[in-house]
């Protein structure tokens, strides 16, 4: 969990606490915390509150959208900070087309996954 900046911020379009995805998943919020502290999901504290925020985009109707905790894992392998993962998943790409989260929400995660690890070299 990070702290987020106005970088971000202007790049993520809409975001969910924890208890709102809970509700949308039909489980308690503890087995939300439990994927963000998995590395599934990345929550960042925002608002006046400073309640844990979640990219609207990272989920599906009733799950993580499909290829996202293999892109985050592949992420966090490269070194990537929360942040800069989420930058990253954000930023367009034209050659995609879209941003890498647009492409997995478009069942695209292969070529995610293959861009992630390209990071690494």
């Amino acid at each position: 969990m990070t702290e987020i900046d106005a970088k971000i911020e202007a790049l993520v379009p809409a975001w969910l606490t924890l208890p709102d995805i809970a509700e949308r998943f039909g489980v308690e919020v503890t087995r939300v915390r439990q994927l963000v502290k998995e590395g599934q999901l990345i929550a960042v504290r925002r608002g006046e509150n400073r309640a844990l925020h979640v990219p609207a985009e990272f989920i599906g109707e009733d799950r993580i959208v499909k290829g996202l905790a293999g892109t985050l894992t592949l992420l966090k392998d490269d070194g990537f900070s929360d942040e800069e993962m989420l930058e990253w998943l954000f930023t367009p790409d034209p050659t995609l087309p879209g941003t890498p989260v647009q492409a997995l929400r478009e069942n695209r995660g292969t070529e995610v996954k293959r861009r992630a690890q390209a990071l690494a070299v």
